[in-house]
């Protein structure tokens, strides 16, 4: 079963990471305030990154791995700045 990473920003401009089988349906329920806690405190919530993976626990070891990530970080991912993600990365570790 094909797993998708998505993230969400939220009203406060926070980020959201999660991962599912149904993409369409998970956004809608975060819309509808039925997606967690969490969502439900910060909407409205849109969709701002998706990636499909072969299994359902792919998307979820990137979830884990991209919700440890720091925001500027996250937001290289968003613009496809590979370039700074290794940089930032780099950083991290210094």
């Amino acid at each position: 079963m094909k797993g998708h990473l998505y993230m969400l920003r939220c009203a406060d401009g926070s980020y959201y990471v999660g991962s599912t089988t149904n993409l369409e349906l998970r956004v809608a329920e975060h819309e509808a305030g039925e997606g967690g806690t969490y969502t439900a405190q910060r909407l409205p919530v849109k969709l701002v990154y998706a990636c499909e993976f072969d299994t359902l626990h792919e998307a979820f070891l990137r979830e884990r791995q991209v919700k440890g990530w720091s925001r500027r970080k996250k937001e290289a991912l968003l613009r496809g700045d590979y370039e700074a993600l290794v940089e930032f990365s780099k950083a991290r570790s210094s």
